[in-house]
């Protein structure tokens, strides 16, 4: 079935007005805000329905309750921080006339402390996510600028063992240092193994339910 002329009419008006550069900083901002509320979701809810029902005690209630507001959360600060970066990126071009490295730097330094700042376990997680990866490439770029000398034999291996060798230290001896999502699957992973009664909960549970 044909959409009615004033659909048509108006798609069409839309599509003009997206094509017109005029707009196009301002519309990449709203696009922007879509994609941070649609790539929240995908990422936060798997993970936060998975580690909810592994790792979370209550009612199913009290369990989709936690789901959606950590998805929520998630989605929500994603989404604001990319409005407020493109926005302010597109000012700083705007005001000097053309596009410089600094602005990015700039721009997320003031997005990513208003958004990102509160400290709650949603941002802990992504910004402790970001930490590892941005230290990555820090060396790469070190080494590819020449401020770091290339190595001569892969640093992976010894790189993992150091920080294998510094999370377990850290979790049998100072876990209350670790982040608690982190916390919660090592006990899962070292300490919950420890336990057991029969059967049931060696192989078949993770700790014996309780008697009817």
């Amino acid at each position: 079935m044909a959409a009615p002329p004033q659909l048509r009419a108006l798609l069409l008006a839309v599509n003009a007005l997206l094509r017109k550069r005029r707009y196009h900083a301002a519309l990449a901002m709203l696009k922007g805000f879509r994609n941070g509320v649609v790539y929240g979701v995908k990422i936060r809810a798997p993970h936060a329905l998975v580690m909810t029902f592994l790792f979370r005690s209550g009612s199913f209630r009290e369990k989709l309750r936690a789901i959606l507001q950590a998805t929520y959360i998630h989605s929500r600060n994603l989404a604001c921080f990319v409005f407020a970066y493109k926005g302010l990126c597109a000012l700083q071009s705007h005001l000097q006339g053309e596009t410089y490295q600094l602005h990015s730097f700039l721009a997320a330094f003031v997005g990513g402390w208003l958004v990102f700042g509160d400290n709650n376990n949603i941002n802990s997680q992504i910004n402790m996510y970001l930490v590892s990866r941005t230290l990555f490439a820090l060396c790469r770029l070190g080494v590819k600028k020449g401020y770091i000398p290339e190595p001569r034999w892969d640093p992976f291996p010894l790189l993992t063992a150091v920080v294998w060798g510094l999370v377990l230290w850290l979790f049998e001896y100072h876990k209350p240092t670790l982040q608690p999502s982190l916390q919660s699957s090592m006990t899962y992973l070292y300490e919950d193994s420890n336990v057991w009664h029969d059967i049931s909960d060696f192989l078949v549970y993770n700790k014996s339910r309780p008697s009817k």
